[in-house]
């Protein structure tokens, strides 16, 4: 079973002795929490594939992100990441189009739904079906914020190539990522629970932007 207190306890600590010595001395205890997590991921699939058929083949190892850092090209040569997160997709965490994203890190904890920074052909992608499809992208957002769920993401200065600031979308077609999202506390009740309740609720804003992965495939 899940102890997100200790967990966040864990991640405190790492944070604070982010070197491969502290890690080593509390390894034992990482590898418990990893497998718990595992668990808890694997029992989300299960709860969230009652609600987006799509998750349902999916395995949490292939949802998992590791906690090694790339440091190879970033000045931050800290060697470990100070979260535990997952995401859920139809094609796992190697998936390029939209999918659910949970986070969780001491005081920067949140779930997500969306697509990050998608390469160029996609993202010309993404913005002709919002484009095209404007009153149900509109809709689907509206929806979503009525939730509580806030839409968030970099965004051009100035519109996209043959979009033009008089286009009824303008707003949304000049970002570059589309993320809904919500914070959380680690040691919430039914966290389970919750975030298969969002993922019904985002269901609409991920389905939206995969056909964009259909069509361009």
């Amino acid at each position: 079973m899940m102890n997100f207190a200790t967990l966040e306890a864990f991640l405190k600590g790492l944070a604070q002795n982010n070197h491969k010595a502290w890690f080593d001395e509390h390894r034992v205890e990482y590898q418990q929490l990893r497998a718990d997590f595992m668990a808890f991921v694997d029992a989300l699939i299960k709860e969230a594939a009652q609600v987006d058929s799509q998750l349902a083949t999916l395995e949490a190892k292939n949802c998992i992100f590791r906690i090694n850092r790339d440091v190879r090209f970033s000045a931050n040569k800290n060697p470990y990441k100070t979260n535990f997160s997952a995401y859920l997709s139809k094609g796992g965490k190697k998936f390029p189009g939209a999918g659910y994203y949970f986070h969780f890190e001491p005081g920067a904890a949140f779930l997500a739904a969306g697509i990050w920074m998608p390469e160029a052909p996609l993202l010309k992608q993404i913005r002709q079906e919002i484009d095209y499809g404007w009153s149900d992208f509109e809709r689907i957002v509206n929806r979503a914020e009525e939730q509580g769920l806030r839409f968030e993401g970099e965004q051009l200065s100035r519109p996209p190539k043959g979009y033009d600031e008089e286009n009824q979308a303008i707003a949304f077609l000049k970002y570059k990522s589309f993320i809904l999202s919500e914070p959380f506390q680690m040691q919430s009740n039914d966290l389970k629970n919750h975030f298969a309740k969002r993922i019904g609720q985002l269901k609409p804003f991920v389905d939206f932007l995969n056909q964009a992965v259909d069509h361009q495939a």
